[in-house]
């Protein structure tokens, strides 16, 4: 059950990475116009859910008891960072304000899991 549990939180932080990285790096095309929303950043905000569940699953599988409030804080976050990709995702352009919400929210939800 560990090596499950290390291959999950494994994942979860290639998603989050996956996520900011994206996302900051579409910073560079601010000046020309051509900032978007990637697929990349959607499929790993999608990651994250699924993954951060499925560690939620685990504690509870082996017997313990998870933190939930700090869970439905990570939760609430992570579908706030979900709702904002998936409105802005279809567009041709968006704002540095919007990559900096998501950067910002991707950031506050891994400040969440460390800090707390």
């Amino acid at each position: 059950m560990d090596i499950l549990k290390d291959i999950l939180v494994v994942l979860h932080i290639i998603c989050f990475a996956v996520v900011f990285g994206t996302t900051l790096a579409q910073l560079s095309n601010l000046k020309k116009g051509t900032a978007q929303i990637t697929k990349g950043a959607f499929h790993g905000a999608l990651g994250l859910l699924v993954t951060g569940l499925a560690l939620v699953g685990m504690v509870y599988a082996t017997g313990g008891e998870p933190n939930n409030a700090k869970i439905g804080a990570k939760t609430l976050v992570l579908l706030l960072l979900i709702v904002v990709i998936m409105v802005n995702r279809k567009k041709e352009r968006v704002s540095g304000g919007t990559l900096g919400i998501i950067a910002g929210l991707s950031a506050v939800n891994v400040a969440l899991a460390v800090i707390w």
